[in-house]
């Protein structure tokens, strides 16, 4: 037996690294929670698997362990059978540690897997069952499909991620080198003397942060645009990138129930879509003058700074290997910056409304590139920014949402503006009265 581990304190750590096991009914399950925690797509280290124990609350309602454990057959059983799950069902196969802690009842004890986190992405094949990748989430474990399954791949090192890896079918002739030179020289880096050519060469990186525009393939040596090359600097990007356009649209009143409206589809690189958008938003960014208030005559509608950090948030954040584009619209009171693909993983939405979030990129190479050209605040401080612009002319909050689909930043106007129709709500006058008054 081993004092190493306290249970008490275990049951105080995040429940993202707890799995409590009372019968140990399922071998596989157990297994399975163990390749999760090998996986760590949650980078908290590893986890505990705790057989023979569970989580209760007592008679006043705080929570406390049952040290319940198993008989010593049991005990030797579910150890036997789990490490040899975890050997021939695991690929790569993983060795957890193992642990037995003592109960009050000296015919029974605890039995503890620990699973540190590995350099793998490990799968894991349930009996009938093929193999697959699984994950912790919260207290679940579940399989990682999809996004989930490409942000672990891409934190093992298995995969690139997404603005980085090579754009299949594309070549150096589909960069506009004019606007990679017109780059260049607006950040500061560019050379007349050498040209554009240096910076399309294998390897050739701007930044520690950013690897180079192109990547030569390994059997023809053919150069490769990146993802991010051909969104930022690509003669035609939604030739390679379908989803990668903007559709701006404006309604007169509160909703998209007003058969008066403007739709714009906005296409072209990165940099031609944020600069489109950025006209269109300025349009919002009116300024009224009320006489009776001497303290704060002005009052912006919506500060530019906010419109433009939530643009080009909803840009360069979004997750560009779905096809749904991003989408802009302004309502009378309000404007919403929907950014298809969820939240980055590791940012959960209560912890970006509450302003608990640490920077995160799910494109860090457009991120770059926008922050340098100064379409975009600092990396990671893009949300403080907005925050801090609608406090300081006077605008409600910015308000969050997020689905597996979508994230939505809402901007509302400044009070002063609610006493203001929409020209929708306006009741016109019919032309024949018109005509008799005139």
């Amino acid at each position: 037996m081993s004092d190493r581990i306290n249970l008490d304190e275990l049951s105080r750590r995040e429940s993202e690294q707890i799995e409590w096991k009372e019968n140990v009914a399922d071998i596989d399950d157990v297994v399975a929670t163990l390749a999760a925690f090998a996986n760590d797509l949650q980078n908290l280290g590893g986890g505990y698997v705790v057989c023979g124990a569970k989580e209760e609350k007592d008679e006043h309602g705080f929570p406390r362990l049952a040290r319940v454990g198993l008989t010593a057959t049991r005990l030797k059983e579910v150890e036997g059978q789990v490490l040899t799950r975890c050997r021939e069902r695991v690929s790569p196969p993983i060795t957890p540690l193992v642990e037995e802690i003592a109960t009050d009842d000296e015919s029974r004890r605890i039995l503890v897997f620990t699973q540190p986190s590995t350099g793998s992405a490990h799968t894991c094949r349930k009996a009938g069952d093929g193999a697959k990748h699984f994950v912790r989430v919260s207290r679940s474990t579940i399989e990682a499909r999809n996004g989930t399954l490409r942000e672990l791949f891409v934190r093992k090192g298995a995969m690139e991620p997404w603005d980085a890896r090579p754009c299949r079918g594309a070549t150096v002739n589909d960069l506009d080198l004019l606007a990679i030179r017109d780059a260049m020289q607006r950040i500061g880096i560019f050379d007349p003397t050498v040209g554009v050519e240096p910076y399309l060469v294998d390897r050739a990186q701007l930044s520690p942060f950013v690897p180079s525009l192109c990547v030569a393939e390994p059997l023809t040596g053919v150069l490769r645009p990146r993802n991010f090359a051909v969104l930022l600097f690509g003669r035609e990007p939604q030739r390679f990138v379908p989803g990668a356009y903007s559709i701006y649209s404006t309604y007169p009143g509160t909703d998209r129930s007003d058969p008066v409206a403007r739709r714009s589809e906005i296409a072209g690189t990165l940099l031609d879509q944020a600069r489109r958008v950025l006209e269109l938003l300025d349009a919002e960014a009116i300024t009224l003058f009320d006489k009776t208030d001497l303290k704060h005559p002005n009052a912006e509608k919506y500060p530019r700074r906010a419109l433009q950090e939530a643009m080009v948030n909803a840009l360069a954040h979004r997750d560009y290997e779905l096809v749904d584009p991003s989408r802009f619209t302004a309502f009378a009171e309000r404007i919403e910056f929907v950014s298809p693909g969820s939240l980055p993983f590791g940012v959960a939405l209560d912890d970006l409304r509450a302003r608990r979030v640490t920077p995160r990129w799910r494109n860090q190479g457009l991120a770059w590139f926008l922050n340098r050209l100064q379409l975009a605040q600092a990396e990671g401080q893009g949300i403080s920014t907005i925050r801090r612009a609608m406090k300081a002319a006077g605008c409600p909050p910015p308000r969050f949402d997020a689905t597996e689909a979508f994230v939505t930043c809402v901007l509302r106007a400044h009070p002063r503006f609610k006493a203001i129709k929409p020209a929708s709500a306006v009741k016109r006058t019919p032309a024949k009265k018109q005509a008799k008054r005139g």
